[in-house]
């Protein structure tokens, strides 16, 4: 018997086993596990949007109420709730972000752009500090591959002073072996315009 057919009857048998064990193993697994594999639905990625725009409202709100350091809290919550920092790096690109810090791989960058006050950010004014009140958001569309998904369109936020600012958002999820959906990818931009 040659050396390759020896190699392919072993590959065989091991994955015969595989496939035999692969259901009892599939009974064990933790529930962390399995919440990690469910799928992801155009409901979840909607929920976490709007999660999104009203903690972005409360932010501005709390600012306004009850200052810098109660925004920067609740900013931090927002950010190690919804996004996937505790991952790895997140794929950051703000709105009103020039270089030499337009793209956020870590936590502390997408703070300092939330609520400014770190030198480190000079250009940062915190962007959720803005007044914001309201949120409408308008997906161009949603694409869904098993334990992460895709999301692209507009996000409107009006001020407390009925101001509009329409932005292009571009969102990436991934859910975490606990099940919660993570921010992974956040692209913002303003619209084109030829004036």
């Amino acid at each position: 018997m040659t050396l390759m057919r020896q190699l392919m009857i072993s590959a065989a048998a091991g994955a015969a086993i595989l496939a035999v064990g692969a259901p009892a193993m599939a009974k064990t697994a933790p529930a962390a596990a399995q919440a990690a594999e469910q799928k992801i639905t155009e409901a979840d990625v909607i929920a976490a949007q709007n999660a999104w725009g009203k903690a972005l409202v409360q932010i501005a709100t709390e600012y306004d109420t009850k200052g810098a350091a109660a925004a920067k809290a609740v900013a931090e919550a927002v950010i190690d709730g919804a996004y996937g920092y505790n991952l790895g790096p997140v794929l950051f690109k703000p709105t009103l972000a020039a270089p030499p810090t337009t793209f956020r791989t870590t936590r502390e960058g997408a703070l300092a752009y939330f609520v400014g006050g770190d030198a480190k950010y000079p250009g940062d004014t915190g962007f959720a500090l803005k007044g914001w009140r309201s949120y409408e958001i308008e997906n161009a569309g949603i694409l869904i591959y098993g334990d992460t998904a895709i999301s692209m369109g507009n996000v409107r936020i009006t001020d407390s002073k009925g101001a509009v600012t329409v932005v292009d958002k571009t969102w990436g999820y991934h859910r975490d072996d606990k099940g919660t959906l993570r921010i992974v990818l956040h692209h913002s931009s303003l619209p084109y315009s030829a004036n």
